[in-house]
This record gives C-alpha cells, structure tokens and sequence, in this order.
C-alpha cells in the first residue's frame, strides 16, 4: 500500500468536492460535464475497483481486524466497515454514486429550466445524504416533468 488509509480518504473527498464544485457552480457545457464524469465519477470507480481489488486479492492490510469480504450478512458487512480499509472502500463508493447521481438531478434540472438556486439545495442534499437528496428531487421535479410531458 502506497499511501495511508487516511490519506487515501482524504484524497478522495477532496476530489470528489472538487467534482461538486464544477457541478454546483461552472457552466454546464459539454466539456465541464464530460470532465466530471470522466475525472470526477470515472476516476472515483476507478479509485474504489483498485482499492476493492487490493483487499480481496492483493492481501493489503485493511488496517483494523482481518475480516472476510461478505457482504451477504449483516455481521460480515459491519466486521468490513469496521477497519479503515474497508471503511475507506464503502466511502470511496458513496461518493462516486453520489456524484454521478448529483450530475443526473443537475442535467435533468436544466433541461426542465430550473435555476441554477433552485438546484442548489437539492444537490447539496445529494452531496451530505445522498438518496434524501435525490428522493426530494424527485418530488420536486414531478409537476414540471409531467407538464413538460403533456406540451409534447
């Protein structure tokens, strides 16, 4: 292992919020988009297939108890978050959904002409509790979505 659980995990937040950032804030062209999906989400799942792939296979120490990688139970799923490897690997997994989910609900906000403040709060709500987020999106989106529907 290269670097330190910590540093990977904070490695990874850092560059998933620079995702958010660019989402929330840059203009959405295609070229903005494609880099987040590309350098943002890509290189997250990319991140959590390598570092899955090193405790499955590549004997890495998950830093806490050695702990099998079963995620039919309850118990084998909490033995896994409970070292900082396998913590570090769920998280790096969050935070790519979350992203790509966050590029969905902003892409689907401006093809339906909601502002850029509207917008806002749902993808904060993506970023800090991810499906929370995407539920109220979804709730929000509904009335335009059908109206939109009918105009066709």
């Amino acid at each position: 292992m290269i670097m330190s659980w910590e540093s990977l995990y904070s490695l990874t937040n850092g560059w998933a919020l620079i995702g958010w950032l660019a989402l929330a804030f840059l203009p959405r062209g295609p070229r903005i988009l494609s880099a987040i999906l590309y350098a943002g989400v890509a290189l997250l799942c990319l991140t959590y297939a390598i570092l899955l792939g090193g405790l499955m296979f590549g004997g890495w120490d998950a830093g806490g108890p050695k702990a099998a990688l079963d995620f039919a139970s309850l118990s084998g799923v909490m033995a896994l978050f409970a070292t900082k490897g396998g913590t570090v690997v769920g998280w790096t997994h969050y935070l790519a959904f979350d992203l790509f989910v966050g590029m969905w609900i902003a892409r689907d906000a401006d093809q339906k002409d909601f502002s850029r403040i509207v917008q806002l709060p749902f993808l904060f709500l993506t970023l800090m509790v991810g499906p929370v987020g995407l539920f109220a999106w979804l709730v929000m989106r509904e009335r335009r979505a059908r109206a939109l529907a009918k105009a066709k």
